[in-house]
């Protein structure tokens, strides 16, 4: 076991310098990579000193307090999985393409993912209008819905199909701030975001009071995605322990 601690630690210590070198983060929560790489390889060296300590008592509260966890991660991985391969709807009243970061060059790779999404949507759709919400972070130039506005434009949507709401700073608000932009309770709505994104974001839509509502899933980096889905996962539990998923 000595040996496959110290393996699991290496990886997870180049993974998070690999996410570092790479810079299309955007947040500084690939750093658990590096904190799990560090703990992992403590435990493979210091692992069974530490376990002698302990009474077999303690031992047992602790496996079985790290098997609850893991299960517990495990399904919900699942879940987050799920909203892989859910099926949008076509002629959709509205769409709401959740924001993410806005740089000085234009949207980041996930952020354009996503607006490539939305922007094919719109396309085949041409009824359909479109919501782009994010307020404005530390690290961005201008809000998020502004930079989708702009792209959305560039790429050809008339301005007159797309709504902005820019003043939410996370995914609740995103969804919440959105609705009140709409009639949501007899429109029909496509919730488009990145597809480990897709089930919170269609699940915090039906909290909020949207009952038909749908995900349109946009890619992700495949070189990013454990990042993204351990970070998701978090997200789903913040959520769910908040009372904000259905």
């Amino acid at each position: 076991m000595r040996i496959f601690w110290g393996i699991l630690g290496g990886i997870c210590l180049v993974y998070c310098l690999s996410l570092f070198l790479a810079g299309g983060y955007g947040t500084k929560f690939f750093l658990i990579w590096g904190v799990l790489g560090i703990v992992f390889l403590f435990w493979a060296k210091y692992g069974d000193k530490v376990k002698e300590r302990f009474p077999k008592r303690v031992k047992k509260a602790v496996s079985l307090l790290i098997g609850v966890g893991v299960l517990t991660f495990v399904i919900v991985e699942c879940v987050i999985l799920s909203g892989f391969f859910v099926k949008g709807k076509e002629n959709l009243d509205y769409i709401i393409v959740l924001g993410a970061q806005v740089r000085e060059n234009g949207p980041s790779y996930v952020l354009q993912k996503r607006l490539d999404a939305a922007y094919e949507y719109l396309e085949n759709n041409p009824s359909t209008i479109v919501i782009v919400s994010g307020g404005q972070g530390s690290n961005e130039p201008t809000t998020e819905a502004q930079g989708m506005y702009e792209y959305l434009i560039g790429r050809g949507i008339a301005p007159e199909r797309i709504l902005m709401e820019g003043a939410s700073r996370n995914t609740s608000e995103n969804i919440r701030y959105s609705m009140q932009l709409f009639d949501a309770e007899n429109s029909s709505v496509g919730i488009v975001t990145n597809n480990f994104h897709v089930f919170r974001g269609v699940h915090l839509a039906r909290a909020e009071g949207c009952a038909d509502v749908y995900g349109i899933v946009a890619g992700s980096h495949p070189g990013y995605l454990p990042n993204n889905m351990l970070r998701e996962f978090f997200g789903v539990v913040k959520d769910f322990l908040s009372g904000n998923l259905t």
